[in-house]
């Protein structure tokens, strides 16, 4: 999993190097119009009346911009950027050390909130809410409570899975944006501005035809530009050709759909081995040596996405798009199994 060349799972070689590809303000930004067109009212109106902007909550897949709205956001309002994360904050007193440390206008950003410890979760609440930390000095009767004010911060908090939230948590939040996969079209423009940053050359054709591979997802699309790079580079051509793009891909077994060699496995195991499905998805794991949480977590979002699975109460099913992409013809019509709803 940690060497999937389309996991949407920053490195940290790959955060390292990222940050001179992000974009530094939100007219840079490409992509994701509504939340930047929401986010750029909010921040005006907050600049204006000189406060803090409100908390930010940013939800969706993955290798989507997250992180780089945060920069973004911490830059606009003249504060800086502390970046942890909810499985890091382990005890209330780890989460307290963070807030005495900001200053006015600082953004603190919390990458899966989802996971933080319920007790860490109380001590946000005031903190949000009023700017202010409760600690407990003592133990027993002689234990006292003490409220620390705090500066005006922004928290940002991310999460692929905002149902996880608890809802007071999620209540506190006063801007919601939900991001979503970017059209080919997006990654286009973002791997262009990429390459330029990388000083490479890609011819537009080559750049559409790594979009379209990339998954939706702007991170995956830098990860293979640089590999189509390398393979352009090692060829010794000055600039980076369809055809070159195209054999680079075919390299690195990522296809037209961009799917790679697992995401094949499941959909031909679910064709060829059950016959189209309904398919249990502890049968699919044990049948094609994956874990039952990365097939739901990593493979499973994009096929349903796309339309080449469909997930039933009985199992998961393929789709004509499935057989069309694997070359099968179906044996016998599953039309009649298929559920009226699918399954939650």
């Amino acid at each position: 999993m940690d060497e999937r060349i389309l996991s949407s799972i920053s490195t940290i070689e790959e955060s390292n190097s990222e940050y001179s590809l992000r974009p530094q303000n939100l007219n840079e930004y490409i992509g994701q119009r509504k939340v930047v067109d929401k986010l750029k009212v909010f921040i005006k109106a907050a600049q204006n009346r000189g406060e803090a902007l409100d908390h930010v909550l940013l939800y969706g897949p993955p290798g989507l911009g997250k992180t780089t709205l945060a920069n973004i956001i911490a830059k606009q309002m003249g504060g800086n950027l502390k970046i942890t994360s909810g499985p890091a904050i382990e005890r209330a007193g780890d989460l307290a050390a963070i807030l005495t440390t900001l200053s006015k206008n600082d953004v603190l950003f919390i990458d899966e909130i989802h996971r933080l410890n319920r007790n860490v979760e109380e001590i946000l609440y005031p903190a949000m809410e009023d700017y202010a930390l409760d600690i407990v000095i003592g133990k027993g009767a002689s234990a006292k409570s003490i409220r620390l004010d705090l500066p005006k911060f922004t928290l940002i908090g991310a999460t692929t899975r905002v149902g996880l939230l608890t809802s007071p948590l999620r209540d506190r939040f006063g801007v919601l944006c939900a991001m979503e996969y970017y059209n080919n079209d997006e990654l286009k423009e973002i791997i262009i501005r990429s390459a330029e940053i990388l000083d490479c050359k890609i011819e537009e054709d080559s750049a559409y035809e790594v979009a379209r591979r990339s998954r939706g997802t702007p991170r995956i699309a830098i990860r293979l530009l640089k590999r189509v790079r390398d393979y352009s580079q090692v060829k010794g051509e000055s600039i980076i050709k369809l055809e070159d793009a195209k054999a680079a891909l075919e390299l690195l077994e990522v296809d037209e759909e961009g799917f790679d060699r697992v995401d094949n496995r499941i959909l031909e195991a679910i064709i060829d081995n059950f016959s189209g499905g309904p398919v249990g998805i502890e049968t699919l794991s044990y049948f094609i040596g994956e874990e039952l949480d990365t097939i739901e977590d990593v493979y499973e979002p994009y096929l349903l996405q796309k339309g080449f699975i469909i997930r039933t109460p009985r199992g998961r099913m393929a789709t004509d798009k499935a057989y069309s992409h694997t070359k099968r013809k179906r044996i016998k019509d599953n039309v009649e199994q298929l559920p009226l709803f699918e399954e939650e």
